[in-house]
């Protein structure tokens, strides 16, 4: 034991004034054999500077902001002596005062700073995701949006058709101007723009499928592939999303802008139903309208089919409108045109129930106001595939 004691230097504390620094002077062995003395000595000094200043045995004023810490005076370091110069260090600068180490070589300064990390390690990195794992989170979180927003959806239309039996009840309750001014806005209005547009589909089915159908001799058979394009498919999935994009955001827009400046809650606090006064007629106006829409683009989309069967068929008007009649069943008019007042229905729902939706903010209104234009065209083309299975299935 006696060997080993006579193998170190006991550690030593000091303090000198240098400027506006109080330099903590550090000198002999800093390990474990010594860390009992060296470490009550460090507990001394610093209590006395946190709180009153170092005590008089160390002959240092109290005005000293900052302390460097030499350890040019440190013979040998250990562990333990680096993580009690890491730890005074920390304990100063806590206390806000400001700290230096100077005098370290660089055996001793690598000592102290591995200390130092293994006190505060750097954060992991976070780990990397599998990325099927991600796609698959992403779908799942996916049918789940769709399965609330159907849940959501189907609440609404429960709420809808007790507005719309009450009314039927007493009709007088229905506010017959609204419903005409959005007539306007959702049927009139958008005439030209459905009508141009079913007229160029109309072309570009004719020009298709003349183009096919030369190659097989059977290109009278245009006629058939336009009008039953246009009248069972084509005319009615093109205006219901048309109508979407134009009217069903429109809906989400006024009642959202509605929402934010209040209104519907003044309409509420003055004992008015928002779904009778803002949902019901636009929802009434669409379903009327929206099968006018639909004849009126049949038309077009007929009369773009025939404009490019005579140009590029040498097929005249007349004997266009013969084969039309010879050979289209007039039931698939019909079938086109029952899908019109369901899309209808599920346009103007969704449009309104994302515009109620709306909360206090701008970013709320156009986020929900693009959600509703893609949620309705997405519902729109379902229904569609689904009416066009039911009628498969039913024969017709």
């Amino acid at each position: 034991m006696a060997g080993r004691a006579a193998s170190h230097t006991d550690a030593t504390l000091g303090i000198e004034q240098s400027g506006r620094w109080s330099v903590l002077m550090l000198g002999g062995d800093w390990i474990a054999a010594t860390a009992t003395a060296a470490d009550a000595a460090l507990v001394r000094a610093l209590s006395g500077k946190l709180e009153k200043g170092f005590p008089p045995d160390f002959a240092v004023g109290d005005t000293a902001s900052e302390i460097a810490i030499d350890i040019s005076g440190v013979g040998q370091l250990d562990i333990t002596g680096a993580w009690l110069i890491h730890r005074t260090r920390t304990e100063l600068e806590e206390c806000s005062l400001g700290t230096r180490l100077s005098g370290a070589s660089a055996e001793h300064r690598q000592l102290i700073d591995r200390v130092a990390e293994a006190e505060h390690p750097p954060p992991e990195p976070a780990p990397r995701e599998n990325w099927g794992v991600t796609v698959l989170a992403r779908i799942g979180r996916g049918m789940i949006g769709v399965g609330q927003e159907l849940r959501d959806l189907t609440g609404f239309f429960g709420l809808l058709l007790t507005v719309a039996l009450r009314t039927l009840i007493n009709p007088a309750r229905l506010r017959r101007t609204a419903t005409v001014h959005h007539m306007e806005q959702v049927g009139l209005n958008a005439v030209p723009i459905v009508m141009l547009m079913s007229f160029l589909v109309g072309v570009v089915l004719a020009f298709q499928g003349a183009q096919q159908l030369q190659a097989f001799g059977a290109e009278i058979y245009t006629v058939n592939l336009v009008a039953l394009s246009v009248m069972r498919e084509i005319g009615v999935l093109m205006t219901a999303i048309l109508v979407a994009g134009r009217s069903g955001s429109a809906f989400t827009a006024e009642i959202g802008s509605m929402k934010l400046r209040e209104e519907v809650d003044a309409m509420l606090t003055l004992g008015l139903d928002p779904m009778e006064t803002l949902v019901l007629p636009r929802v009434v106006a669409l379903v009327l309208m929206l099968p006018v829409l639909t004849f009126l683009a049949d038309i077009a989309g007929l009369l773009g089919g025939i404009l490019m069967a005579w140009g590029a068929l040498d097929v005249s008007p007349g004997l266009f409108l013969v084969r039309l009649q010879t050979t289209t069943d007039i039931r698939h008019f019909w079938l086109g045109m029952a899908k019109a007042p369901v899309f209808a229905v599920v346009i103007a729902m969704v449009g309104c129930r994302l515009g109620l939706n709306v909360s206090g903010s701008a970013e709320s209104l156009g986020r929900l106001t693009t959600r509703s234009v893609v949620v309705s065209i997405f519902l729109v083309i379902i229904l569609d595939a689904l009416f066009s299975v039911l009628f498969s299935s039913m024969g017709i």
